[in-house]
């Protein structure tokens, strides 16, 4: 399953780590080098949420920066009880 928001398209991207070796400038050193760069991905934080979607409930894959900007509007909490349940209560 692709790692895209269902709202935003939100999607990884492409990055890399830098690792740097010496003692800066600043602190008396001779100044930082690039020893190397690996590439690397950054994912989208992303979340299964329950929501109501074209008038049905449904789950969908939405960034957490979606939900706290208010994009999602989420199912209510279900208030009916299972067949089972209730029968066994009588």
């Amino acid at each position: 399953m692709a790692r895209i928001c269902e709202l935003t398209g939100k999607r990884p991207t492409k990055g890399s780590i830098i690792w740097r070796s010496g003692k800066a400038k600043k602190q008396g050193g001779i100044g930082t080098h690039v020893t190397a760069i690996t590439k690397r991905r950054f994912l989208p934080n992303l979340q299964r949420v329950k929501a109501i979607i074209d008038g049905e409930v449904r789950y969908i894959r939405v960034a957490a920066s979606a939900i706290k900007k208010g994009l999602v509007t989420k199912a209510p909490k279900r208030s009916w009880k299972k067949p089972q349940a209730a029968a066994a209560k009588k």
